[in-house]
């Protein structure tokens, strides 16, 4: 028999306040979509309140994520998503300012309102009641790991397995890319995890080994970890969009956050050196990604190069499907990350057969498997010549690597879930259910 496992949702509800998902926000749902399917009795979503964690109901719950991702827009197909033909004819347009791209979604007030109105507030009950002293605590979005006080309860219960997702260790790797608050937030979340910690899950073996070096340095050397690395969406994996090209102009796709750790810098002066040897026949660049922090050279580069208005389109707010379809007539995804934890776009760029060029660090290395075509991403002309490359409709260089990803069986969620499952059975004693 499974466990008994209350999925902390907390983060995931809050996002209903946003247009569409972030890539964390898509692993988030996958858990809790598994987690909380089926209407299993022994499993449920947890949520922390003013009263202390609250387990939902399994009705509640449910009709709570489904909510989300309603609002979200996730089961629109393209053809009817007006943020998607907008930037369709931004691809195409051949001359002018091209506006950002940017649609707010409506109506999360009152699926809210109408959620609670069902449900009523306080909601739920206690964890220890619900999980009898034992099972599982699964906590996939570090919220509210940060915050020692929010997980007083478990120290009271140590036949709760707490387990919690680490999806880097970034902002205390390279802290430079990052506002300066989030390396003190983010040892105070390794130091929540070493002190209530059970277990933990990481996408990667490289994110594996720093933490257990985090963990190790704050006494817990012997904490378990399991590397399971992050299937793609369904959406890119399935065979939708084929029929259906975007634009007749090439274009390339850079998916992120504008924040320095993405160096898109590199990128946008590699399409203004473009632009003022092939003029309009140069290709678009899409950065799809919410506007971020320490940014101000991105932006004025953005805001105030004359050439780059209208080669250069910003869309934020864009569903999976949309994202998928815009992905599926790129000449290639571009990731010229100086450092990333897992790089999902790359994943999910790789399940629906789109070429890659990336930077090349060791993470890229272990997620793409060798079908992405790695750069240093300090070197500016080998990136100019790569992307060059790719435009050709004939290029041999695209060709090598879409034959690399052709018939590549990407990781999918049936078997990871199975080996998540594994791994929480393994933790347990013979007297935890």
């Amino acid at each position: 028999m499974r466990r008994r496992v209350v999925y902390d949702i907390t983060r995931l509800l809050t996002r209903v306040f946003a247009r569409t998902p972030n890539g964390i926000d898509r692993v988030d749902f996958s858990f809790a979509d598994y987690f909380l399917r089926d209407g299993e009795p022994r499993r449920s979503g947890l949520v922390m309140t003013p009263f202390g964690p609250r387990v939902l109901s399994s009705i509640a719950a449910r009709e709570a994520i489904d909510n989300v991702r309603r609002h979200w827009g996730e089961d629109a197909e393209p053809e009817s998503d007006e943020q998607f033909i907008s930037i369709a004819a931004a691809i195409d347009q051949s001359s002018g300012p091209v506006p950002k791209v940017s649609v707010a979604r409506r109506g999360q007030y009152a699926e809210a309102l109408s959620w609670i109105g069902r449900h009523g507030l306080p909601i739920g009950e206690s964890p220890a009641k619900f999980l009898n002293g034992s099972g599982v605590y699964l906590n996939v979005s570090q919220f509210p790991l940060g915050i020692d006080g929010f997980f007083h309860w478990l120290d009271r219960r140590s036949s709760v397995d707490s387990v919690f997702f680490i999806h880097d260790l970034l902002p205390i790797e390279t802290p430079e890319y990052f506002r300066p608050m989030e390396r003190p937030r983010h040892l105070r979340r390794l130091k929540t995890l070493a002190r209530y910690g059970r277990a933990a899950i990481t996408s990667t073996a490289i994110t594996r080994n720093s933490l257990i070096r985090q963990l190790t340095a704050l006494g817990r050397p012997d904490m378990p970890v399991l590397v399971a690395p992050l299937p793609a969406d369904p959406t890119f994996v399935s065979a939708s969009g084929q029929r259906f090209p975007v634009s007749r102009h090439p274009y390339f796709v850079m998916c992120g956050t504008l924040e320095p750790r993405k160096n898109h810098l590199l990128v946008l002066h590699v399409w203004r050196d473009l632009i003022a040897q092939f003029g309009r026949a140069a290709p678009k660049l899409l950065l799809v990604g919410e506007r971020g922090w320490e940014n101000e050279h991105i932006i004025d580069l953005l805001d105030r190069c004359p050439a780059l208005q209208g080669p250069v389109i910003r869309a934020s707010g864009l569903t999976t499907p949309s994202l998928k379809r815009l992905l599926l007539g790129a000449r290639a995804l571009l990731m010229p990350s100086f450092a990333e934890g897992y790089g999902l776009p790359v994943v999910e760029a790789i399940a629906a057969g789109v070429p890659v060029i990336a930077s090349d660090i060791p993470v890229f290395h272990e997620v793409g498997g060798g079908r992405l075509l790695t750069i240093d991403p300090t070197d500016g002309p080998a990136w100019r010549s790569a992307i060059c490359q790719f435009w050709r409709d004939e290029s041999p260089e695209r060709k090598v690597c879409q034959t690399k990803i052709e018939g590549y069986v990407t990781p999918d969620w049936p078997s990871f879930f199975d080996k998540v499952e594994h791994f929480l059975q393994s933790l347990a004693g013979p007297d935890r259910p």
